[in-house]
């Protein structure tokens, strides 16, 4: 079982960016995927998830959109108006309905947002 992400780089602020979630010996619309984010000295921290709901963290709706492709088994995170804030690694996961933390995680994909 294996999760790539991918998509990150380095945008100005107002930009946008489209990070991508493959998945590999898993098929992704059997779970909730989440993205989440770390920077330096913090916590991971909640982006957005999917699992026929859309879930997102207050400072990034209205802003970023999660979407599946089922057919390509990838999940992606489309983010606009980025903020330098929204600087950090990104990471997709995989969660079972019963699980109670995610499952399988991706390596992470770096965003960097300049001022």
């Amino acid at each position: 079982v294996q999760l790539q992400a991918s998509g990150g780089g380095l945008v100005q602020a107002g930009g946008s960016l489209r990070l991508s979630c493959a998945g590999s010996g898993l098929t992704l619309s059997n779970y909730r995927v989440g993205w989440f984010r770390q920077t330096p000295g913090k916590e991971r921290e909640f982006v957005a998830a999917t699992d026929g709901m859309r879930l997102y963290a207050d400072s990034v709706k209205s802003r970023f959109t999660i979407s599946r492709d089922n057919a390509e088994n990838m999940v992606f995170l489309v983010m606009s108006s980025l903020k330098p804030e929204d600087t950090a690694v990104y990471y997709c996961a995989a969660k079972r309905a019963f699980s109670a933390r995610y499952d399988f995680w991706g390596q992470g994909t770096q965003v960097t947002v300049s001022s």
